[in-house]
This record gives C-alpha cells, sequence and structure tokens, in this order.
C-alpha cells in the first residue's frame, strides 16, 4: 500500500485511563493486578476500541512508568483476531526540562520578578536545554556534565536559567502522561473492549505478622494471638481504582517474565469469586500461594495500603531456651585438618542463651494456612495492662503444617558457661578424648526447660563415651542435651566425646 493511501484509512483514537472509566464499573471493567513480592507486578485492563475498516491508530495515555514493553498483550476477550501491524511505549512525559529541549536554539521569555500582578521577564535564546532522558539519568550513574542548561541573553552566555520559562506552546510530539500506541488493523468496523495485560517494575508487598503472647500462657506453653498483615506499595507512576488485585508469594525466577503475563491471564480468567469469603482468599496455584483481596480496593500512585490477611487466637506455642556455648563462627575459615590439630579449636564460650518460639502451623493449632515470608513481632503485657515489644524475626515462605521456630533475643535471667574440663591426643592411634562441663543458672522464680546444642567438630568419626544426661543427636556433628533447671537454681552437665580418623 502506497504512503497516500495508509494515511487515508488510518483513524486516529486517544485513551486514557481516565476515560476506560467513563463507562459502568464493574468486574468487567475494574483493572486486575497480581503483584509479586520482587518488586514487579502484572496488570490486566480493559481498553474500549471503537474501529474502522482499514488501519486505526489508537493510544493509551496512563500506563504504568515501569512497564517492560515486550510483554504488553492486547487482545479481544471474544476471541476474534486483533491485527496489531504497530505498537510504541513513550516513558517521556512533559516537564520544564523536556520543553526546553524541545525549543532548543529559540528564543523564549523568563519571569525574573514578580510582585502582584506586575510581572518583570527577560528574552533568553536556549543554547542547550539540560534535559537527560530517564535512561541517562538511571540510579547508580553520575549526572552528565551537559545536564546543566544554557542561556544566551544579551549576547552573554550563562549557566542555569534566569527565571522561570514561560513556553508559547505545547510541541505537537508532547505526551502528558506514559503512553501506548498501536496501530491495528480491522477489515470491518468494530466495537469492543479488549483486554490489555503487561508486566512492570515499581510495586511489591510483604507480610507482617503481629502475636501477642497472652495472660493465660503459663511455664510451659505460651497461647499465641495472630494477626498477619499485608502491606501493598505502589510506585508504578499510575493509579488503579477498584482494582481487584492478587497477591503471589514465592520465588518466580524473572527470566521467564514474558511467560508471566499469559500464564495469569489465563489464571485470572479461570478464578472464581467465592460466597461469604473472608477478607483475602488463599488458594495454591503451581509451585506458588495465591492470596486474593476479595473486595476490590484503590491503589493510588506512591500509596501504601495494608490489609488484614489472617487472624487467630489461642494458638499454642512452646518458648525455647537454647544454649549453644561453642564460639566456632571466627574459624569458619578452618578446614577439617584444622579443626582438628588446633587443640584451642571450639574451647572459647558466650553465657547468652536464646529465646526461641516454637508453633505448629496447623489447622489444628488455629492457623493452618501457607504463610508469605515476613517479619514476626512479639508483644507481651504488662502488669499495667499495656503491650511491650520483646522481639522479632523473620521467617520464609511457610507451607501449613510446618514448624515455625523464630529466634526473639537473648534471655536476662538465664546464663551459661561451658569450659573444657580434660583434652587428650594421640597422633600416632588416630584419637582425641575431650571433656567439657557446661552449667546453666536459672534465677527466674519458675523452672526453665534449657536444650544445650554441642557440636562435635573435630572429626567426622566420633562417640559420646560419657554424659551425664541423656543426649538427641541433631545430625552427623550435632547433639541436643535437654536440661531441666529449677528455679534459682543451677544444672551442671558433662559429657567425653572420643574422636578418631
Amino acid at each position: 500500500m502506497k504512503k497516500s493511501a495508509l494515511v487515508s484509512l488510518c483513524f486516529f483514537a486517544v485513551l486514557t485511563g481516565a476515560a476506560a472509566q467513563e463507562k459502568p464499573k464493574g468486574e468487567s471493567s475494574a483493572a486486575a493486578l497480581t503483584i509479586y513480592n520482587q518488586n514487579f507486578f502484572v496488570a490486566r485492563e480493559h481498553v474500549p476500541l471503537e474501529l474502522k475498516s482499514g488501519v486505526n491508530r489508537v493510544e493509551y495515555a496512563g500506563i504504568a512508568a515501569h512497564l517492560e514493553p515486550d510483554s504488553v498483550i492486547l487482545r479481544d476477550p471474544a476471541g476474534r483476531a486483533l491485527q496489531i501491524l504497530e505498537q510504541n511505549y513513550r516513558n517521556d512525559p512533559v516537564s520544564q526540562e523536556l520543553l526546553l529541549s524541545f525549543y532548543e536554539g529559540k528564543t523564549i521569555d523568563f519571569v525574573v520578578r514578580q510582585e502582584g500582578e506586575k510581572i518583570e521577564t527577560v528574552r533568553g535564546k536556549i543554547i542547550r536545554s539540560g534535559y537527560v532522558p530517564s535512561y541517562g539519568a538511571a540510579a547508580g550513574y553520575a549526572q552528565p556534565a551537559y545536564s546543566q542548561p544554557i542561556i544566551e541573553i544579551n549576547g552573554v552566555l550563562r549557566f542555569g536559567m534566569p527565571g522561570q520559562p514561560l513556553f508559547p506552546a505545547l510541541s505537537a510530539g508532547s505526551i502528558l502522561k506514559p503512553t501506548l500506541s498501536w496501530l491495528l488493523q480491522s477489515e470491518n468496523p468494530a466495537k469492543l473492549d479488549a483486554e490489555l495485560s503487561y508486566v512492570s517494575g515499581g510495586m511489591s508487598w510483604q507480610s507482617d505478622y503481629n502475636l501477642v503472647v497472652s495472660d493465660k500462657s503459663n511455664g510451659k506453653t505460651d497461647l499465641l494471638d495472630l494477626v498477619g498483615w499485608i502491606t501493598i506499595r505502589n510506585h508504578s507512576g499510575k493509579s488503579f481504582e477498584d482494582a481487584r488485585i492478587k497477591l503471589l508469594a514465592g520465588d518466580v525466577n524473572k527470566v521467564q517474565e514474558n511467560a508471566i503475563s499469559g500464564a495469569l491471564y489465563a489464571e485470572s480468567r479461570a478464578m472464581k469469586d467465592a460466597v461469604g469469603a473472608p477478607v483475602v482468599r488463599e488458594k495454591s496455584f503451581d509451585e506458588f500461594h495465591l492470596y486474593t483481596l476479595e473486595r476490590p480496593t484503590t491503589l493510588y500512585d506512591e500509596e501504601t495500603k495494608q490489609v488484614e490477611f489472617v487472624h487467630a487466637s489461642g494458638i499454642r506455642a512452646q518458648r525455647i531456651y537454647v544454649y549453644d556455648g561453642a564460639k566456632i563462627d571466627q574459624y569458619a575459615h578452618y578446614n577439617s585438618d584444622q579443626r582438628r590439630q588446633d587443640a584451642s579449636y571450639g574451647t572459647q564460650s558466650n553465657s547468652k542463651i536464646w529465646v526461641m518460639e516454637e508453633f505448629k502451623n496447623s489447622e489444628s493449632n488455629h492457623v493452618g494456612i501457607p504463610l508469605p515470608k515476613g517479619k514476626l513481632r512479639f508483644y507481651r503485657g504488662d502488669t499495667d495492662g499495656h503491650l511491650e515489644f520483646i522481639g522479632e524475626n523473620t521467617i520464609d515462605h511457610t507451607p501449613k503444617d510446618e514448624l515455625i521456630r523464630v529466634y526473639t533475643g537473648n534471655a536476662f535471667d538465664v546464663v551459661g558457661e561451658r569450659k573444657r574440663t580434660n583434652y587428650r591426643v594421640d597422633v600416632n592411634q588416630h584419637w582425641i578424648d575431650e571433656s567439657f562441663e557446661i552449667r546453666v543458672r536459672n534465677h527466674k522464680k519458675e523452672a526453665v526447660n534449657t536444650r544445650v546444642v554441642e557440636h562435635l567438630y573435630r572429626c567426622a568419626n566420633w562417640k559420646l563415651v560419657q554424659q551425664s544426661s541423656d543426649s538427641r543427636k541433631m545430625d552427623s556433628q550435632t547433639v541436643e542435651f535437654p536440661v531441666s533447671v529449677a528455679a534459682d537454681g543451677e544444672a551442671v552437665l558433662t559429657y567425653t566425646v572420643h574422636y578418631t580418623w
């Protein structure tokens, strides 16, 4: 087709996010978002199209500012063929610096002083605008030397602007918002509500959990009240009104980003609404878990929104005291021969005893849903009834029926002491005997149960030839001694290990 013929058959339409909302709102017109906890999301929007016969030029203004153009899918939900001849994405909305670049080499007015209605201006020629495209000002790169404007006034050059520029008009190529445009071929006139799907950065979510230790807790079992919050952060450059939102928990390989929108497309159409569902509904999806907000919500640009997604009471938990007394972190570079040959290895110790909370994520324990990774904060009521913060930690994605154990801090009234009492080695016979004495002192008014963890690090072959209390083998080089310590009491543990190689 000749160029003249192409122009005569090309029709032009401009659509904005607001225009798309002019039609009655409902499930068919609302945007749908699937947000990943890796700072990107999949958006599904509706673009009303009124096509003429021939080639139509369509623009959709107000797209997300961090769009991945090669992820865009524009399709007719009715299944009719939608022939796309060309697609373009522009993300350079008009700004003062951009307009200056359009007027380079031209003379405009600058406001240098304003007193009431009296305005004093000066005319200056824009020699260099100083405009830096978004890719040139990317994070991590120094600002280019040419980013400062140069203005000529009365034959004299000056860096920087003399005042507020007054532009005669917008240029023909200016856009106010990030814009997608297409050339669409249509054999017959058609009016349809097309579906637009794309992947974009700039949106993320996280989960946070607040756990309150109930007053009904006793020395053996803690009863916890759990409230889980989902926090959504929108830095996409676009607001979404009455959007249907899903949150995907899991570790998605972003290299497959082009396949994400299509997969979520098909899944979203298969998802049905539940009657009487909670605020957030969870379901398995592929190797991940989807959490669906049951009510549409508006998510403004640069907004942080929080939604409660789990609430449970009476969770049975156990407070655990763990004494792992050997300081061996500083020897991380040691190999097996060095651990065997250095007689002082593992003899340094600390007195801190860890405090941990442990509970089962099961339905019988009033939870039993997959918990996305996030931060757990623990609170306990003081005698005056005020909640006090007692520690926090993070969990990874945790399936239901798994055990959750988190470190919350060090005990104040329970301390440990660890020392080596004997060391014998026979290099010719290839054996080492090593003995330790471990003391746990409890200054509380109630008894505590402590787990003493010992690392048998000298050699792969070992055997406990003496131990004052029973132990449990945790792995190939770790044992654990359950130790009960009376109120205001002390427990003493001794053991001897025989190494061979």
